[in-house]
C-alpha cells in the first residue's frame, strides 16, 4: 500500500559534508580562528545551523559569546545557498527515489537544514521534482528531534500511514517522538552504534531500500 515516505536530508540522501566542512572553514577563517578537520564537522551536523557554529567555536576554544555566534550563524547561511559544488547523492539514491514514486508512494523531506539551502540543493542535483514537500529547519521554531517538523511534513504529504527515513541518531529519536516508523540508513554521518539506535529496519545500500518500505508501510 502506498505510504508517506519522508526523508532526512544530509548523510541520508546526500553527502553534503565537503560543503559543509568548506563552508565551516570559510566562516572560522573570517573569524580569525582555526579550520576544524571534516570528520570534526561531520561529527556537530544534524542539529541546525545555530548548534553547528556553537559547536564550532566549542572546538576553536572559544567561550560562549551570542553577538559572535550570531554573526557566525548569519555568515554561514549566507555562503550555504550555494555551498552545493561538493555535494553528491549517495549511491542508488536516484533510482530508489524513482522506484518509490513508481509505486505510488508520496516523498518528502523533513531536514534541520535551512529550507532555501535544501531546496537548492535538491534542484542542483535534479531530485527536487521528487518532493512537493520540504520542511526545513527554519520553519517552525522547533528542531529536530521534536517531533513537530516531521508531524508538520507527514500533515503537508497527505497524512496517513508515513515512515521516516534518516541516518542519524538525531533521526531515530525524532521518529520515536513522532510515533513513526523509523528506517536506518547506516552509511550516512550517526556518531552511535547502529544497535543503539531504535529502528524498524535498516539499509547500506539505497537498492533495498524500496522493499523495506513495502515491508514497513
Amino acid at each position: 500500500m502506498p505510504v508517506s515516505v519522508i526523508f532526512d536530508l544530509d548523510g541520508t540522501l546526500i553527502d553534503s559534508v565537503p560543503d559543509i566542512h568548506a563552508t565551516a572553514n570559510r566562516v572560522l577563517a573570517d573569524e580569525g580562528l582555526e579550520a576544524q578537520s571534516l570528520p570534526q564537522v561531520q561529527s556537530f551536523v544534524g542539529r541546525g545551523v545555530p548548534h553547528l557554529v556553537s559547536r564550532l567555536l566549542a572546538a576553536a576554544g572559544q567561550t560562549p559569546d551570542p553577538a559572535r555566534q550570531a554573526r557566525m550563524v548569519a555568515a554561514f547561511l549566507a555562503h550555504y545557498e550555494t555551498a552545493f559544488d561538493l555535494t553528491e547523492p549517495f549511491p542508488g539514491v536516484p533510482q530508489a527515489l524513482d522506484r518509490l514514486a513508481a509505486a505510488g508512494h508520496r516523498l518528502a523531506i523533513c531536514t534541520n537544514k535551512p529550507e532555501a539551502p535544501a531546496r537548492t540543493v535538491l534542484r542542483h542535483l535534479a531530485l527536487d521534482h521528487h518532493f512537493p514537500v520540504i520542511i526545513g529547519g527554519d520553519r517552525l521554531p522547533q528542531r529536530k528531534p521534536d517531533p513537530a517538523p516531521l508531524l508538520l511534513a507527514r500533515r503537508e504529504n497527505g497524512g496517513g500511514p508515513a515512515l521516516f527515513v534518516g541516518d542519524s541518531d538525531v533521526d531515530a529519536e525524532t521518529a520515536a517522538a513522532a510515533g513513526l516508523p523509523f528506517l536506518l540508513f547506516t552509511e550516512g554521518y550517526r556518531t552511535a552504534p547502529v544497535e543503539a539506535l531504535p529502528h524498524a529496519g535498516r539499509f547500506a545500500h539505497f537498492g533495498d531500500l524500496a522493499d523495506l518500505v513495502a515491508a514497513h508501510g
